[in-house]
């Protein structure tokens, strides 16, 4: 008996630690802008996230950019995770959820079921399916951990949906997707909301949809990262090697694009360097997140050039990033994004640095539509619009069109 009240106050102070940190997460999301409604602020507070990464600190499961990757395939590649606080909340605050509401989730993993169950109350219900059986049994015990009943874990493929739970209110994708099945419309209600992490021309963005008779149409888009569908609507970036040093590799992410010359390539970037430089100035924290989808919806073969920050501290490159940067592929020359410091603080001038034969005029091109975004479009987001595949182009709007098995996507500026 002796031992009840010591083992009574570590268990107050462990909850008192899990909700202060729950609380310093909550208070991040909404100063980043991630966690706006209050009802998303009161789920975020509620679930005790910490019990699905248990091989990592209590307070690393509470910082708001920290994805917990949890499976790996054979080669290596993420295929499940627990997302970043901050990417849930943003999903979640796209989806516009009401209390009552039926969910689809698809890509398990139990923590963003248990925000959605809260934000549906006991009157709604979700439902998460995923592919791996490893994952949604660890759903199963997260959700049976936190005590949230309303619900439903089931293995299957999601390309498919589950028909035997629709209609939905709302339809949540927590996978890369590059395609649509028709599955996900057909059982979302008319005007209810999908939000999917979409793939277009190697560039993801989260894209709330609304359901507009057999079409999808876009009411809102937000930068992201997902691990990959799996199944049958598996659809991976391919990469092709320009540089392989260890440590230093730069490679181009294909996603539909041409073949490119790889060997002439690798020469290219060997080669000296063209600048081209728009006049066109971002602050040192501005997203080019819009520009970057403005210059795949205004150019062809434009693939991301993914290098590592080793490669740019030897000179290889001059930007770096593990997602890639757009760039410009004609023949054997290339150009790519990039900035450089002004002479006002915190102030970056954009343009375009080619290599190869023709890698002046690459990086002209490239910088020109730099400019062309930034007199015409900038401030402005690009409305995305999802038709079935067969549609004729006569009944799809002016704009970058891509073609998927199952969609007909449009990418459209005002």
């Amino acid at each position: 008996m002796d031992n009840v009240p010591a083992m009574t106050a570590d268990t107050g102070q462990q909850t008192a630690c899990e909700q202060q940190l729950r609380d310093a997460m909550v208070q991040r999301l909404v100063d980043l802008g991630a966690a706006r409604h209050p009802r998303v602020v009161a789920a975020f507070r509620a679930v005790p996230r910490h019990l699905a990464t248990s091989d990592v600190s209590m307070a690393k499961a509470y910082e708001a950019e920290f994805a917990a990757v949890t499976k790996t395939d054979p080669m290596g590649v993420d295929i499940s995770s627990v997302s970043a606080p901050r990417v849930q909340a943003m999903q979640i605050e796209q989806a516009r959820i009401r209390p009552g509401m039926r969910i689809l989730e698809i890509g398990s993993g139990g923590v963003n079921a248990a925000y959605l169950a809260e934000m549906v109350g006991p009157q709604g219900h979700v439902v998460t399916v995923d592919i791996d059986r490893d994952i949604t049994q660890r759903a199963q015990d997260f959700l049976a951990a936190t005590g949230h009943q309303n619900v439903t874990v089931i293995t299957a493929d999601g390309e498919h949906g589950l028909p035997d739970h629709a209609p939905y209110d709302r339809i949540v994708v927590t996978v890369q997707a590059a395609d649509i099945p028709p599955a996900w419309v057909h059982q979302l209600v008319e005007g209810g909301r999908l939000v999917v992490p979409l793939r277009m021309r190697g560039m993801t963005r989260t894209v709330a949809f609304v359901r507009d008779g057999e079409r999808l149409v876009s009411d809102g888009l937000e930068l992201c990262g997902f691990v990959p569908m799996q199944g049958v609507g598996a659809n991976r970036v391919r990469l092709v090697l320009l540089h392989d040093a260890e440590g230093e590799e730069i490679a181009l992410r294909l996603d539909g694009h041409l073949e490119p010359d790889a060997e002439a390539l690798r020469a290219a970037l060997r080669g000296p360097r063209a600048e081209a430089w728009s006049g066109v100035t971002v602050a040192g924290d501005e997203s080019t997140e819009h520009l970057d989808l403005w210059l795949t919806t205004a150019l062809d073969n434009l693939p991301l050039m993914a290098a590592k920050v080793a490669a740019r501290e030897r000179g290889l490159v001059a930007s770096a990033s593990p997602i890639g940067v757009p760039t410009l592929v004609d023949g054997g020359s290339l150009a790519y994004r990039t900035a450089r410091p002004t002479d006002v603080p915190d102030r970056f001038e954009l343009g375009a640095i080619g290599h190869g034969p023709q890698g002046s005029k690459v990086a002209d091109r490239l910088a020109e539509q730099i400019r062309v975004w930034g007199h015409d479009h900038r401030g402005h987001r690009a409305r995305i619009e999802a038709h079935p595949a067969g549609t004729p182009d006569h009944q799809l709007p002016a704009g970058r069109l891509i073609d998927r098995p199952h969609t007909r996507v449009t990418i459209v500026w005002p």
